[in-house]
């Protein structure tokens, strides 16, 4: 379905408990989460018919909520259970999903509390972010102009659309460029992540990874930390200045979009993706899907 507009595709998505023709799951547009950014998602990957750390994705989705005071109407098993069946609904074994919640149309000011809160969820096939051609070589990034904010300023720990204003901005700029993406430095000027994938660096066995405390801490990121000490890789989080870069051999980024994707190149940093991105390219591969690499 590559090129087929988002609105326009065939299927069934999951909206406020019950499905609805692809075409037909519309909201209007004086919708307060369109207006005011009163919206928060997941995204999410399913392998082989499992949605991969499913729970961990909904039970995040239900805090980020909780921090935009928009109280999630559906509980943590409820989701799991819509998410099973959006799957099952169109026959996806291998998919993305995409559950995201929103304030309705009942009122339109800065306050919320008397809207809604609606939930839908969709899913389709979407490939990893960067081609299996960009993974080998790895991706060109080049600096952005934005910086993450501080969490004073921002709920920096929610998964929500606002955060993702910069991204988008950051990323357009990027690939006008000519650049996969963009890195991005935080409110200190220390290294924070990329527009929508945190960012690990290798030198040797030690891998270096930004602290999460104004951007946010992956699931991805929480599952290749837990990878590299499997395979005798020692982890350090910290704030990274961004002339440390020259120190390091090796960069990739994860995300459940990205997976885990080498980086050769941040502004006038080179990096060589080898052993040590392929070693934990290998390694997620099998832990999201462990019956096809046991099979294989």
């Amino acid at each position: 379905m590559a090129g087929v507009p988002m609105d326009q595709r065939e299927g069934w998505i999951w909206f406020d408990g019950e499905f609805k023709p692809w075409k037909d799951a519309k909201v209007h547009v004086l919708t307060h989460g369109l207006h005011y950014a009163s919206s928060v998602f997941e995204g999410e990957r399913a392998y082989g018919g499992e949605i991969f750390k499913s729970r961990e994705h909904t039970e995040r989705l239900i805090r980020s909520a909780a921090t935009l005071d928009m109280p999630m109407p559906w509980s943590v098993e409820q989701i799991e259970e819509a998410k099973r069946q959006v799957l099952e609904k169109n026959g996806l074994v291998d998919a993305y999903l995409r559950p995201v919640a929103w304030r309705g149309s009942e009122e339109l000011s800065v306050p919320a509390r008397n809207n809604t809160v609606h939930l839908a969820i969709a899913a389709w096939v979407w490939p990893s972010y960067f081609s299996v051609e960009e993974k080998l070589k790895g991706i060109r990034l080049e600096w952005s102009k934005w910086k993450r904010p501080s969490p004073e300023t921002i709920p920096s720990s929610a998964k929500a659309a606002g955060l993702y204003m910069i991204c988008t901005l950051s990323k357009d700029a990027a690939m006008a460029n000519g650049y996969a993406d963009a890195l991005m430095l935080d409110y200190r000027g220390y290294v924070a992540e990329a527009t929508g994938a945190n960012v690990f660096f290798i030198k040797g066995k030690d891998i270096t990874t930004p602290t999460p405390d104004c951007f946010l801490n992956g699931i991805t990121r929480q599952t290749l930390i837990e990878l590299a000490k499997r395979n005798g890789y020692t982890v350090t989080e910290r704030h990274i200045m961004p002339e440390e870069l020259s120190q390091f051999d090796e960069c990739f980024l994860t995300g459940t979009a990205a997976e885990v994707t080498p980086v050769s190149e941040i502004g006038e940093y080179r990096f060589t993706p080898a052993e040590g991105c392929r070693t934990l390219i290998d390694a997620y591969s099998a832990e999201v899907q462990p019956k096809r690499a046991a099979a294989e």
